[in-house]
């Protein structure tokens, strides 16, 4: 189920979902069949990734998410800040700064920062990496105690290959006491409700936010660019997860 669940998302999301429909209509054009069927296709395909890889476009879509919650500040110390995966390489040939993807590597950041200003705590590092022979949270551990973070302050949860998973396993680590959640800005409303459905006390800590910032209008504003794309995809992402979430029963 898992490995399915992530077949179609990823299909699911702009660029592959863009190609293939453009694709299945130069399909149609080519065989000579269907000619306005084919056209119709490839004009949706494209004007949509077209469309999708503005950055007004990405960030309509990522603001509701995004900004859902603000950045964490120290009202009251807690004993655990919770840091959830996001992608990694364990490849030894890499230096360990480069092992963990662009995200989960600010996520850690974050989870740094709040680690230090709850003096006392625990940092716990969640996520398995499924596709990886080592699971991320060694590998998040290896980058932490990089930058200082003592090995006796760090508890590993590498048994999870979602958000879902994450959030039953580090009940059996937290119980119920409150703890910080350090994830995506993005993603921290669907994690928010899934810690919550645990029945747990999560306090947010978004890291990496994309539509809050201010944005400086420069030459590449008026043209489509990647990082608008990604941040399409990030959001559109999100957006499927809760709508599975929410039929699953798991939020």
């Amino acid at each position: 189920m898992f490995l399915l669940k992530k077949i179609i998302g990823s299909l699911l999301l702009p660029l592959p979902s863009c190609l293939l429909i453009s694709f299945l209509g130069l399909f149609l054009l080519w065989r000579g069949k269907r000619e306005l069927t084919g056209k119709v296709l490839v004009t949706i395909g494209l004007v949509s990734l077209a469309i999708l890889s503005y950055g007004p476009i990405s960030r309509s879509l990522n603001a509701p998410l995004d900004c859902r919650f603000e950045a964490y500040k120290t009202e009251e110390r807690v004993k655990y800040v919770v840091v959830l995966a996001g992608g990694h390489n364990s490849d030894p040939s890499i230096p360990i700064s480069g092992r963990l993807y662009c995200h989960p590597l600010i996520r850690l950041m974050e989870g740094i920062r709040v680690f230090r200003e709850n003096p006392g705590s625990k940092l716990i590092l969640s996520g398995c990496g499924a596709f990886d022979p080592v699971p991320e949270a060694h590998t998040m551990a290896d980058v932490a105690r990089f930058f200082g973070i003592p090995k006796k302050d760090i508890i590993l949860e590498s048994g999870s290959n979602d958000t879902k998973d994450q959030a039953r396993l580090i009940k059996q680590i937290v119980g119920g006491q409150p703890f910080v959640l350090v994830t995506s800005a993005i993603h921290m409303p669907r994690s928010m409700a899934l810690f919550r459905k645990q029945g747990m006390y999560p306090i947010p800590a978004p890291a990496g936010q994309t539509a809050r910032s201010r944005q400086l209008l420069t030459p590449g504003s008026f043209f489509p660019n990647s990082t608008a794309l990604e941040n399409s995809s990030h959001a559109l992402h999100e957006y499927l997860g809760l709508v599975w979430a929410k039929l699953r029963g798991q939020i």
